[in-house]
């Protein structure tokens, strides 16, 4: 296993970048601890599989070094890297039998066969393919051939970091939940560095201790789920995470105060002293009560009820909002709506501003 270490990492694909706007990623400096679990997510095209080969060795940086450890990776062959990675499609040896496939990263390493055969028969009984150890993996379906990519980036309990680029892509969805957690499980068992990349976001917060967001070739904010939810950094975190996520709503900071319009203002609990750039303020659809009383008159739109809650759309000073109130409240004839003091979040040119000190 391997401590991660980016160091001034950048990169484009094009042969003579000029600008911030040239490049695919942008310059970044991070550590991904020993051991740990991490998620890259984002949108298609923020930069997380050309992040991913990087890290793997399928592509030099423009800039920049990695490190695995103290030891400069940078320009090292994949497999001088030690690393195993999952695509995000089957790759396997379809002539092959389960058992082979999957006893085929040891057997090149020439691990006896008596340690082999156990690591095997354990991965096959975690993928559930037990009763199909000895078929020919032609005859697998497509999902069962990808347990079989998952497996052979598995078996092997001495690499320095599994990397995964979004690989339950083609798996059933009642599967991928057992999947998800069978991965959580081995990682805490066996304790590799593991990095895994998808655009899902129930994916990231369940099987990663902490996320890395990233957004248009950056890093906009790595952190536990709790921290994403609680305290997004960047205006697109909060966006990104939750459903519905984050409303943001333009607004002048005016101290303690935020105005949204000429006739609404809010109260933030806090002083933020004066702002410059564009500032707008951020609140969970969790943290908006509606009701008969509030500082806001709401005009409802649309009430979703999902089972355990309902989603309620509206506008509040000419603006979408979202709230969410239990299955059993209802939304008035008149319905107004307040915020949360301790739970809203102010952005400056999209960054969060910390208040000042009381």
């Amino acid at each position: 296993m391997a401590r991660i270490t980016l160091d001034g990492i950048a990169h484009s694909y094009l042969p003579n970048p000029k600008t911030e706007a040239d490049f695919a990623l942008r310059r970044m400096d991070h550590v991904w601890q020993d051991g740990g679990a991490y998620a890259l997510l984002g949108p298609s095209g923020c930069g997380k599989t050309t992040l991913l080969n990087i890290i793997s060795g399928l592509i030099t940086p423009t800039h920049g070094r990695i490190l695995f450890g103290p030891d400069d990776v940078t320009y090292l062959l994949t497999e001088q890297r030690n690393i195993a990675q999952v695509f995000q499609f089957p790759v396997i040896y379809d002539t092959m039998t389960v058992f082979d496939n999957l006893a085929f990263p040891l057997r090149n390493r020439r691990v006896p066969e008596a340690e082999i055969k156990p690591r095997v028969d354990e991965l096959i009984q975690m993928l559930d393919l037990g009763g199909k150890a000895y078929r020919k993996a032609r005859a697998l379906t497509a999902d069962e051939k990808q347990k079989i990519s998952l497996g052979r980036g598995l078996v092997r309990h001495d690499v320095n970091a599994i990397l995964l680029d979004e690989p339950l892509t083609v798996i059933d969805p009642h599967l991928k939940w057992e999947l998800r957690s069978q991965l959580k499980h081995l990682h805490k068992r066996f304790g590799f560095t593991m990095i895994y990349v998808t655009h899902d976001q129930t994916e990231a917060l369940t099987i990663a201790d902490r996320v890395v967001v990233m957004y248009e070739g950056e890093v906009v904010q790595m952190g536990t789920p709790a921290e994403l939810f609680e305290r997004p950094q960047h205006t697109f975190v909060g966006y990104f995470i939750g459903s519905p996520g984050m409303n943001v709503l333009p607004c002048h900071v005016e101290g303690d105060r935020a105005r949204l319009s000429q006739d609404f203002t809010v109260p933030l609990g806090r002083n933020y002293g004066k702002l410059t750039g564009m500032t707008e303020l951020g609140i969970r659809p969790e943290f908006v009560r509606v009701g008969a009383t509030g500082d806001l008159p709401v005009t409802i739109r649309a009430v979703e009820n999902i089972g355990r809650h309902k989603i309620v759309r509206g506008h509040v000073a000419g603006r979408p909002i979202n709230a969410i109130l239990g299955d059993g409240d209802e939304v008035p004839a008149e319905p107004r709506a307040s915020f949360d003091p301790a739970r809203i979040n102010i952005y400056s040119d999209a960054r969060l501003v910390t208040p000042e000190a009381a």
